[in-house]
């Protein structure tokens, strides 16, 4: 039989993985494999547990002479909840995650013993050689260091056989480089706490601390696991190199908010308990644009515990997706031709106090600093657009930008028809102002500034980067990545503008400029300047593209090119200012994202050219084959040559396609030794990106099409029609 209709017959007959019966209420379990503040009361003292909560709440550093009760504490609780092990957590230049286990076991001469030090809570020290480092250490410095980040919570990761505590770490050279992306997003978010609170106390002086906030919408496709690995393409690349468009697709928007299908809500529902336990707030759950897509979106939380949790969500989404025999697929264009999925971040800031600070309020003074934020944000983004592009490209969002419903690659910023007219009457006052009722402003009571409106802007899903009425959502960011670089590096443009900015108003005062009337200055220098990247229309208009050639506005190019971003003098002189990231780390962040590129596509032509080979091409020979076979049946018959020109026509065909997909897949090989011959990553990846990638395209219409014609009995791989609709 077929191994695609074996894996139908399979799928048919499977029986489902049996619900939790009865599902906990989510406030019963939630946190309950958290080292949380009700765990700390259990097992601290209480004035171990108040310097803990200082260090976790205000950035103190913590004492390493209370490590070791917090240890003692953190290893009662991990045995009572039946850990065995545990580990440093940390995030690698990967883009993933990286643990490494150790036993609480301990020998001595006495007997065996549970140990866990304060040293070892505090710090370790991981072999670093076998990670991406950008040339921050030579090949044989092997040395790393992961340190504890008392600000994010302490868990407890549980599977089907075991459970471990991860405690969450930064991870450095022997020489104090970082090696991953969480030591530089909390410098980051140091360094707008700083910036971001001295601005807040020009209007209240009640504020101590500014961070951002993050929601992050995860969107994935789920398809049977017997589906799955009859595609080597999707096993190894995480998208299908091949695959002809199914009759039917996302076209009847038939799928998006429509009843969840009983298999994947299943599916949610034991990822959502899991979420739970661990303290993931996991609010929404829906069927996406695209059939078999999904989406999931917790509450927003502090921006580097929101990251941590979205790591551990994708990690949790993989192996819930397993127990159901489903394969959750989080590559950002797994399929062609239907909406890819992305990661959209919705980021804000929030002060100590609780205040929104990209809310607008009722007060005067609170919406004085509601526009000075959201200006500095435009500002920011406007004069660093290629620096965040560059953060977000990859191999898949090259595929994903500006196709179907994802945004398109122009960097724009949406406000809203609204706020766009507050934002125009700033930098250009009107002489009169139009009336509007009293119930619908947010006055400010200074007359030079607009009317501020509560429903201040709608939603705009072709905007990249689009303000939502109290937070900015990053639309373009990719399914599969890591937030903490995006977000890293839109903290430091935001903090370095409101640097900026701050002085600016303070030396406008110093010559008696009034307070409010000086912030108004600058504000209408920023929206003079950083004008051109407001854009409220349809982002996926062909008249845009040439507007925003005029406008002068980044459009994102393909990976090789738009990482270039890293290294333009602008970034340089601006991580130079913030110390957020330094020289050699910002360059190895372009040599890790340059080298990741590489080696996908390079994956995806060996995919490319195995299959072709060794599955395609003996398909279409079969059916030629049975075809060249029908043909001698009929003509031994005595059947005419009329009725057997079919038989034949099509034979020739068959033959002809074969002999096309035969010399372009040499084309491919042959095009490639010659790019690997070239001297540096760059050249390389350049010329995969110019010569290997067409290939690519002319390859798959030639198998798409023969998908088309080759009889469906013969069709070695799962069609599109069976992964995305047997479910």
């Amino acid at each position: 039989m077929n191994p695609r209709f074996k894996a139908i017959e399979q799928i048919q007959q499977r029986a489902r993985r049996k619900p939790i019966v009865p599902t906990p209420r989510p406030s019963e379990i939630f946190g309950e494999n958290v080292f949380n503040q009700k765990k700390m009361k259990e097992y601290l003292s209480n004035d171990i547990f108040v310097r803990l909560q200082a260090c976790m709440q205000s950035g103190e550093f913590l004492d390493r002479n209370i490590a070791a009760s917090v240890a003692n504490a953190v290893k009662s609780w991990a045995l009572d909840k039946g850990a065995t092990h545990y580990t440093h957590w940390f995030q690698p230049l990967t883009g993933n995650t990286a643990e490494k286990h150790d036993s609480f076991l301990e020998l001595t001469e006495e007997e065996p013993i549970d140990k866990f030090s304060g040293e070892e809570l505090a710090q370790q020290e991981p072999e670093a050689s076998s990670f991406p480092s950008g040339g921050l250490r030579s090949t044989f410095e092997a040395r790393g260091y992961t340190a504890w980040d008392c600000s994010s919570p302490i868990f407890i990761f549980e599977t089907t056989y075991g459970r471990t505590l991860c405690i969450p770490t930064i991870f450095i050279s022997y020489t104090g480089k970082a090696l991953d992306y969480k030591l530089p997003l909390l410098k980051s978010m140091t360094l707008l706490d700083k910036a971001a609170t001295a601005v807040c106390n020009y209007f209240d002086k009640e504020v101590s601390r500014v961070y951002p906030t993050l929601g992050i919408e995860q969107e994935y496709f789920l398809i049977d696991r017997s589906f799955y690995h009859l595609r080597p393409d999707l096993m190894l690349s995480g998208r299908t190199v091949f695959g002809a468009a199914s009759a039917r697709g996302q076209q009847l928007d038939d799928h998006y908010f429509g009843s969840i299908p009983e298999r994947a809500f299943a599916f949610m529902n034991e990822l959502e308990l899991e979420c739970h336990r661990l303290g993931i707030p996991l609010k929404t759950r829906h069927n996406e644009v695209a059939p078999s897509q999904f989406e999931c979106a917790p509450w927003h939380e502090n921006l580097n515990i929101a990251i941590d949790h979205s790591l551990m969500m994708a990690d949790l989404i993989d192996r819930t997706a397993k127990k159901h025999n489903l394969a959750a697929l989080m590559h950002e264009k797994p399929f062609a031709g239907i909406n890819g999925s992305g990661k959209h971040s919705n980021w804000s800031l929030k002060t100590n106090t609780g205040r929104n600070l990209l809310a607008p309020g009722s007060d005067p003074q609170e919406n004085l600093l509601f526009l000075a934020i959201f200006v500095s944000v435009i500002k920011a983004f406007h004069n660093h657009a290629g620096l965040l592009g560059a953060s977000i490209v990859s191999i898949g969002n090259d595929r994903r930008l500006g196709v179907h419903e994802a945004p398109p690659p122009i960097l724009s910023i949406f406000t809203g028809r609204r706020l766009a007219k507050i934002l125009s009457d700033l930098e250009n006052p009107p002489r009169k102002r139009k009336h509007e009722p009293i119930n619908e402003l947010l006055r400010l009571g200074i007359s030079e500034i607009p009317e501020l409106l509560i429903a201040n802007t709608d939603t705009n899903r072709t905007s990249p980067f689009a303000f939502t009425g109290n937070k900015f959502e990053f639309r373009a960011v990719g399914a599969s990545s890591n937030c903490s670089q995006t977000m890293t590096l839109l903290n430091t443009i935001v903090a370095d503008q409101l640097i900026d900015f701050k002085e600016r108003v303070d030396a406008k005062q110093r010559r008696g400029r009034n307070l409010d009337l000086a912030i108004l200055d600058i504000l209408k220098e920023y929206m003079q300047d950083c004008h051109p990247i407001l854009f409220d229309g349809d982002g996926y208009s062909p008249s845009w593209g040439t507007e925003s050639e005029k406008r002068g506005l980044v459009t994102l190019g393909k990976t090789p090119y738009s990482l270039e971003g890293f290294l333009n003098e602008e970034t340089k002189e601006l991580f130079n200012r913030t110390e957020v990231l330094s020289p050699d780390e910002l360059e190895a962040r372009y040599e890790v994202l340059l080298g990741e590129y590489l080696n996908k596509v390079r994956i995806e032509a060996d995919i490319i050219q195995e299959l072709g080979q060794t599955s395609i091409i003996p398909a279409a020979l079969e059916y030629q084959k049975d075809l060249l076979q029908s043909l001698r049946m009929g003509q031994e018959s005595g059947l005419g040559r009329k009725a057997l020109s079919v038989q034949e026509d099509l034979a020739v065909l068959i033959g002809e396609k074969i002999g096309e997909l035969f010399s372009s897949l040499e084309s491919l090989r042959v095009t490639r030794n010659r790019i690997e011959r070239r001297g540096y990553t760059k050249e390389i990846a350049i010329g995969y990106t110019e010569q290997i990638l067409p290939i690519f395209d002319e390859i798959r219409n030639k198998v798409d099409e023969l998908e088309g014609r080759v009889g469906d009995n013969i069709w070695p791989l799962p069609k599109y029609r069976e992964m995305l609709f047997i479910n």
